[in-house]
């Protein structure tokens, strides 16, 4: 299955975009995955849906400069993957859920790494984070000795400190309990009003209760 899905809702009149991709095209041996994709991601909340298979996390990859497309551009705020690789990336937050890169350190460790990473990062929203995710037990432990649940709420808590131009989420609330997925759908509701961020999610369906600035469907 190949795909040219492109953003079903434009950016608000009044509202530049934060990322635009122009004519992606990725593929992997077995197959062709994307054709010829192309968004205007607007500040505020954008969904990338689509089943199993469909290539949601393969996208988030693309956007996030970690995986090379095989045609097409990308552009956060005047800045080119191709031609300003560094530049670019240093405005995305993005971490693979399933990575075990970081899993020799503490929560508290790569936090630090992150710290020092983005310019903007927010230690008031950290904290935040670190309670309303129920962080602080396992702060100074190593990632390996967390849950999945608990490591996917370190990203998380990293994602909404980080202060990045365009911030991507696969499968925000996977493996979470109760209380974290609606603490998370509470910053989610509150990042949809942001002014100059991106944050890009994939997932089945549409977070509960978040306004949407876009939906970029990959079908089923």
């Amino acid at each position: 299955m190949s795909t040219d899905a492109s953003l079903k809702h434009p950016p608000a009149r009044g509202l530049s975009a934060i990322l635009q991709a122009d004519g992606l095209q990725f593929r992997y041996p077995q197959r062709d995955l994307f054709t010829h994709l192309s968004a205007s991601i607007a500040p505020g909340v954008t969904l990338v849906r689509g089943g199993d298979g469909c290539g949601k996390t393969t996208l988030l990859r693309l956007l996030a400069g970690e995986l090379a497309a095989h045609a097409g551009q990308l552009n956060i705020k005047g800045t080119g993957l191709q031609k300003q690789a560094q530049a670019y990336r240093q405005q995305v937050f993005w971490t693979e859920p399933r990575t075990d890169a970081f899993d020799q350190m503490t929560p508290s460790g790569y936090f630090e790494s992150q710290r020092k990473r983005f310019a903007g990062f927010e230690e008031a929203m950290l904290a935040h984070c670190v309670d309303g995710l129920s962080l602080a037990p396992e702060m100074n432990k190593q990632l390996y000795m967390l849950s999945t649940g608990s490591k996917r709420k370190v990203w998380l808590a990293a994602a909404f400190a980080s202060g990045a131009a365009v911030t991507l989420l696969d499968m925000p609330f996977a493996a979470l309990d109760k209380a974290s997925i609606s603490f998370v759908l509470g910053l989610l509701q509150k990042a949809a009003d942001h002014p100059d961020r991106a944050c890009v999610l994939a997932d089945y369906t549409a977070p509960d209760g978040v306004r949407l600035a876009g939906v970029i469907d990959l079908g089923d």
